[in-house]
């Protein structure tokens, strides 16, 4: 049975639902709607309102077009609109006294795609082992990441929107969580993908410091960002893909007029990717809306503020999946020969020979798509980490993860691949909506072990379960990282010879 619950927050009182011992609001606005005069701007105060707001069914979502994972998961997608800045909570409906660990999710999608109520994310796992989970929306695509201000330079720093949004929405659990039984001085921000690349550019932003406490990143580390320089140039590209529309034309466009543009620039980049990382020396080039380290709200060299002590006190888990790029190669053919696999790696290193080498010691039963498979995944996502974890390891207690375990879903062709812990996570492999993504029989002992991991961490800063071994720190040359699969291990710098590769 479904009871209703009535908060006061400092805008305002919400009514959500009460059902099975956890409270949910949903839909609950945490900055003004970005429409009109305020597209493109960042994110501004919620009017309060009289009454009470009901905050008992999801709200609309930021406007996207469709993706990878509706198609996984059919049916329709999550309605959309322009005033999307929405985030739901999930908690314990009779909290100690106290308060609870918080942990707030920021969802993935490459910045174009995703929502904070995607069925991937429901949080009543997370309420039930004594977590406030707060999901959220934040803008996409152009409406989040177009830059501006080359164009007019009251728009600078507009490249940064959707990382500001998020912002707002941790000032959110700041000034009100207490209201569900949150202890804001206890806060972590967690994500995957993009959502975890946006977790790792936080902790280089002077206006996030002091709002979050712990971090978790999942599949992302800090090389999403641009350079303004490029930011110029894919915000031209996308004015051309649009018609060749100006700032005011962008500026009252439709919303479905810069969303065809968005397709047209991204099926051009797809179309030819090997000139797409040629041009930029970066796989991520293929998303043309990512955050811009313009040295104002994001500092120009993220990685170095975060290795300088800009999170300092800012404990971490951070960690990859197997054969991340998995996911990817459903969307692009890969090499099909030794010839096709070294002309690629030579667009990512001077030393081609030598990366190929070192991968084929270490994997020598591939197919050189396999090893493509490989090697992309350590550049967009492991290496990444890497570097994450040495840069923030002398200011906060880092903990580095792998989650090996493959999936049998589509006949096997997922495996280990982006995106496939997060049922885990979450605690949700029993879903039937997720099995398209874990199959029927995902271990229920992983998912277990590793969202009381993730739980703990945010409770007390060591990401311990009982169904793991002890998870030592990166602090040292062993570089510990612990292996999640239906055994968990925990590995001395699991293809050591690899990461060097890159890293030296």
């Amino acid at each position: 049975m479904t009871d209703g619950i009535t908060i006061s927050t400092a805008h305002g009182d919400l009514r959500g639902t009460r059902a099975d011992g956890i409270v949910r609001f949903a839909g609950v606005p945490f900055a003004a709607p970005p429409v009109g005069p305020l597209r493109f701007r960042p994110p501004q105060p919620v009017e309060p309102w009289d009454g009470v707001r009901d905050a008992t069914e999801f709200a609309t979502v930021c406007p996207q077009n469709p993706s990878l994972m509706d198609a996984l998961f059919g049916g329709e997608s999550e309605q959309w609109d322009e005033d999307c800045l929405h985030l739901n909570v999930w908690a314990p409906d009779a909290p100690p006294e106290g308060g609870l660990p918080v942990m707030v999710w920021i969802h993935g999608g490459g910045f174009e795609m995703g929502s904070g109520s995607s069925p991937l994310y429901h949080g009543e796992a997370f309420a039930r082992s004594g977590v406030v989970l707060v999901t959220l929306n934040y803008r996409l695509g152009a409406l989040g990441f177009l830059e501006l201000g080359h164009l007019d330079p009251e728009f600078a720093g507009s490249g940064n929107n959707g990382l500001l949004d998020q912002v707002a929405a941790l000032e959110w659990v700041r000034d009100n969580i207490a209201a569900v039984g949150g202890d804001p001085g206890n806060v972590t921000v967690f994500g995957e993908s993009a959502g975890a690349m946006s977790v790792s550019l936080l902790l280089a932003m002077p206006k996030a410091r002091g709002l979050f406490h712990r971090a978790i990143a999942q599949s992302g580390a800090a090389a999403a960002a641009r350079t303004p320089e490029q930011a110029a140039d894919d915000a031209d590209a996308f004015a051309a893909a649009c018609g060749g529309l100006d700032l005011e034309g962008l500026r009252s466009a439709g919303v479905a007029e810069l969303l065809a543009g968005h397709a047209t620039i991204s099926a051009e980049r797809m179309g030819d990717p090997e000139e797409v990382i040629r041009r930029h020396g970066n796989p991520l080039a293929f998303l043309p809306f990512r955050p811009v380290a313009d040295g104002r709200d994001l500092p120009e060299d993220p990685l170095g503020a975060i290795a300088g002590g800009s999170a300092a006190g800012v404990d971490l888990v951070v960690g990859t999946n197997l054969e991340e790029w998995k996911l990817f190669a459903m969307m692009a053919a890969p090499s099909n020969d030794d010839d096709a696999l070294r002309a690629r790696v030579a667009l990512l290193s001077d030393d081609p020979d030598a990366v190929v080498a070192a991968y084929r010691a270490e994997w020598p039963e591939h197919s050189p798509a396999e090893l493509e498979c490989a090697v992309l995944t350590d550049v967009v996502f492991r290496v990444p980490a890497c570097r994450l974890a040495d840069a923030q390891a002398p200011h906060g207690a880092v903990h580095q993860y792998r989650f090996d375990w493959r999936s049998p879903a589509l006949g096997g062709l997922l495996g280990a691949a982006h995106a496939i812990e997060i049922p885990f996570v979450f605690d949700l492999v029993e879903d039937h909506r997720l099995h398209v993504l874990v199959g029927a029989e995902a271990p229920v002992k992983l998912a277990r072990a590793v969202h009381e991991s993730w739980t703990a961490f945010a409770a007390h800063g060591v990401p311990a379960a009982g169904g793991l071994p002890e998870w030592p720190r990166v602090d040292g040359p062993d570089r510990p990282v612990m292996i999640l699969d239906e055994e968990p291990t925990v590995a001395a710098d699991p293809e050591g010879d690899t990461r060097r590769a890159w890293l030296g």
